[in-house]
């Protein structure tokens, strides 16, 4: 089939993604129904990547593997996440956007523009005509689409199978991957789009490769704006003034995962410049100083107090 609206699918997937998201807004500002949310914005990914593969209809191997990459993902994040707030009852990032309909759009509105700029180098990849021999580029994206892919699955389910054991009500999640990571679910999810960039690269000609602009909005999300900071927040508003939830901060790496030993010793600067330890991530973290702790040689750690 011919292209519509545009050569690279830009015209008619921001379309398709601005309707889509005002449908489930209109339904969520008529209804105050939040659970469908999470499920609109991960479903939109599948639509796109259906429609730009059969409008263009010239099946390449290309193509079609990177669409499944999508697909495979979005079904398993919108089962995932829609069966969670079925679960839990209520979406709480919304308990101040109910009843305000100006702020209730905005989110809508970015989440269409989160879809659509992260979906960029599929939507393009799926518009070219181009089809070269397979390159080492597109085995290292499937490779960290597949790592980023089991890393996001393995730590929802594990933080939510954490959350569902009465034991551990009140408590932070510390266990498998979340001791390695604050947050190995965004580090997943950010390698696999990623992934998906470095996959697209043996297609991409020219102007072309602004596509790489998906990937680094998506990062700029999660570090700056509505991922990790609100999580470090509220975490830190619940058990910042218990000692062990410090060390556990202290020592265990806001996103890339590593041993916590190890990067406990990192000096603060390293951190903060190559392991994206923010300071805007303990902004609001109580008063009180944890003092360093120390590892010794049975691997112990020790020093852990408020000063």
């Amino acid at each position: 089939m011919g292209t519509v609206l545009d050569s690279h699918f830009l015209a008619l997937t921001a379309i398709v993604t601005v309707g889509y998201q005002l449908f489930f807004f209109i339904i969520t500002a008529l209804l105050k129904f939040d659970k469908v949310t999470d499920f609109a914005g991960s479903t939109n990914f599948i639509i796109l990547a259906v429609l730009t593969l059969v409008v263009r209809g010239t099946w390449h191997f290309r193509q079609v593997i990177l669409t499944l990459l999508v697909i495979v993902w979005g079904i398993r994040l919108a089962i995932f996440l829609l069966m969670r707030i079925l679960q839990w009852g209520e979406d709480r990032r919304f308990d101040e956007m109910r009843d305000n309909l100006g702020k209730l759009a905005f989110f809508w509105m970015f989440q269409a523009v989160w879809v659509w700029a992260v979906s960029l180098p599929l939507t393009v990849v799926n518009a070219s005509d181009r089809d070269p021999s397979l390159k080492a580029a597109d085995i290292i994206g499937w490779i960290m689409w597949s790592v980023g892919i089991i890393s996001e699955a393995t730590a929802d389910q594990q933080k939510l199978t954490f959350k569902n054991s009465p034991e551990n009500r009140g408590k932070w999640c510390n266990i498998g991957l979340w001791k390695y990571s604050r947050h190995p679910n965004y580090f997943g999810e950010l390698f696999l789009w990623w992934g998906i960039f470095v996959a697209s690269t043996p297609v991409l000609d020219g102007a072309e490769w602004l596509v790489i602009l998906g990937p680094i909005f998506l990062t700029l999300l999660l570090l700056f704006v509505s991922g990790i900071p609100l999580l470090e927040v509220s975490a830190d508003k619940k058990f910042g003034n218990v000692a062990a939830y410090r060390m556990y901060k202290e020592t265990t790496s806001p996103l890339i995962p590593l041993p916590p030993a190890a990067y406990g010793k990192v000096p603060s600067w390293f951190k903060k410049v190559f392991l994206f330890e923010f300071p805007l991530y303990s902004k609001t973290l109580p008063q009180g100083e944890l003092s360093w702790y120390r590892t010794n040689s049975g691997g112990s750690r020790e020093g852990v107090k408020f000063g």
